[in-house]
């Protein structure tokens, strides 16, 4: 296993629809196995492999609910389903999220709040998960990634806005930036 750079906002493979896994090769193993060091290493609750230059539609998750049961997983060519969202403008202190693509920056968005995932684990067996509050809320956020959009994408008005000045001030936004976990200082 091995920690992996993250991509940022601007690299290609973060704005482009990954591909299917079509073998379970133990190349994809590898991947995976380096993707849950990387996304652990960041800390991140989840990590698709277009985060890590790979554009193939896997993505890798962990959190911990209130009560310390530990949620884990990997899914393979996932396809989500999601309930109505509820209109409005997303609260700050409850729907506020991150991301490693674009580290140290937290904005609110509005998520659907119950969703279904189906896909297949590393061995080839179906998953199916459905979830709802802040377990929705990874999932729909490590979809995104695996269709090239990130959180940022969905953000407007002044968020979108700021998330531009961030970006040009970074110098991100364009191909070749990335940081390591563990190294790099970029998520607090």
């Amino acid at each position: 296993m091995a920690v992996r750079p993250i991509r940022i906002m601007g690299d290609p493979v973060l704005h482009a629809p990954a591909s299917p896994v079509e073998e379970i090769t133990d190349e994809v193993r590898q991947l995976v196995a380096d993707m849950y060091e990387t996304m652990d290493a960041a800390p991140g609750v989840g990590l698709a492999a277009p985060q890590v230059g790979v554009g193939l539609r896997i993505y890798t998750y962990a959190y911990e609910d209130d009560e310390g049961q530990p949620w884990r997983g990997v899914i393979l060519n996932p396809e989500l389903w999601m309930a109505p969202l509820i209109p409005g403008d997303p609260d700050e202190d409850e729907e506020s999220e991150g991301c490693l693509s674009f580290p140290g920056e937290r904005f609110a968005l509005r998520r659907s709040e119950k969703v279904l995932v189906t896909g297949i684990d590393l061995e080839g067996n179906p998953v199916r998960i459905e979830v709802d509050g802040w377990r929705a809320r990874i999932m729909q956020h490590e979809f995104d990634h695996l269709d090239g959009v990130l959180y940022t994408d969905r953000l407007t008005g002044s968020d979108a806005k700021l998330v531009a000045k961030i970006a040009r001030k970074r110098g991100w936004g364009k191909p070749g930036n990335s940081w390591m976990p563990g190294v790099d200082d970029l998520e607090g």
